[in-house]
């Protein structure tokens, strides 16, 4: 069982100025996971708010457009500050605030900080242009960049005293990161063209005639694009189901929380199914009202209430 470990001494001012510039950077940075968070306790948002801005500080590298060799440098930069982060060596008065909130969330909560040195090495992966042969394979990056999100998350939320399978805890939480990967891959499939990388399996490709690639906002010619996305959105669907088997083990608002940013992603795959070439075209996104009745919806417990029911059917 995974819990959290509380304390009971209050954030100095310096820690809490460390955790206003996570929490800023989420809020205009994290479109989908900004929803979710909202939904927990003070403490656990501003977890979840560090976690998400070292995050992106790493994901920023590996997108952004600096040379290569000080892509990698930065990177090792950010192995460096997590290393100082391990060892206690991170003072409330450092220059670099992600590294204070993190540190002091690292403290209160049984992070598995190593998940973040998995991010890492994900990125990696993008910067040699690796790709993929089969699921197999880009499960092994979809686990770096989004898995280890879902363990981490799972440190900071940690499990219901007595919550029945709170052993498997951690492997649900990589499922659901996969899950939401998957979908991001999906949406993003002609974006990541552009820039030069390809995340869905190439057996899969060849499979549907799609091997040509996604440069344009039309399928290849003569291929069966909807196939290969109603292939993959059920391979999605099939992560989600589960992943979701985690609500159960958490208390009301972690709960809330996953259940609203997972909803997101779900709708986001509903959207695509109906429509395949969208992702060609443009991104798929959700307005604003349609994330806000997600939050609600899991707020309210009606997806960890349809997973329990669920599993009590499976036991009887």
């Amino acid at each position: 069982m995974i819990q959290v470990v509380e304390s009971s001494a209050h954030a100095s001012a310096p820690v809490l100025a460390a955790y206003s510039y996570c929490e800023t950077v989420t809020g205009q940075q994290a479109r989908n996971f900004a929803y979710g968070i909202r939904l927990l306790p003070a403490p656990k948002r501003r977890a979840m708010s560090a976690l998400y801005a070292f995050s992106r500080r790493v994901d920023d590298i590996g997108d952004g457009e600096l040379a290569a060799d000080v892509k990698v440098a930065r990177l090792e930069g950010a192995r460096a500050t997590l290393a100082r982060i391990h060892e206690g060596a991170v003072e409330e008065d450092d220059t670099d605030p992600v590294a204070v909130a993190l540190a002091h969330a690292a403290r209160r909560f049984p992070i598995p900080l190593g998940g973040l040195d998995e991010l890492i090495d994900g990125v990696q992966m993008d910067l040699r242009g690796e790709t993929y042969e089969s699921w197999d394979d880009l499960k092994v990056y979809c686990r770096c960049v989004a898995g280890a999100i879902g363990r981490l998350s799972l440190g900071v939320f940690g499990t219901e005293p007595g919550a029945r399978g709170a052993e498997r805890a951690p492997e649900y939480a990589d499922t659901l990161g996969l899950a939401l990967q998957l979908t991001n891959i999906l949406r993003d499939v002609r974006e990541d063209a552009e820039d030069g990388r390809t995340y869905l399996p190439a057996d899969d490709l060849a499979k549907f005639g799609c091997s040509a690639g996604f440069s344009g906002p039309t399928p290849p010619e003569g291929s069966d694009f909807a196939g290969l996305v109603h292939f993959e959105v059920r391979r999605a669907r099939a992560l989600f189901a589960e992943g979701y088997r985690l609500l159960p083990m958490l208390d009301r608002r972690s709960g809330a929380c996953v259940a609203a940013m997972a909803g997101i992603y779900r709708r986001l795959l509903d959207r695509i199914e109906r429509d395949p070439e969208a992702v060609l075209r443009g991104r798929v996104s959700l307005p604003g009202r349609e994330k806000a009745y997600v939050a609600v919806r899991g707020l309210s417990g009606l997806d960890t209430r349809h997973v329990t029911r669920r599993a009590v059917r499976r036991r009887a």
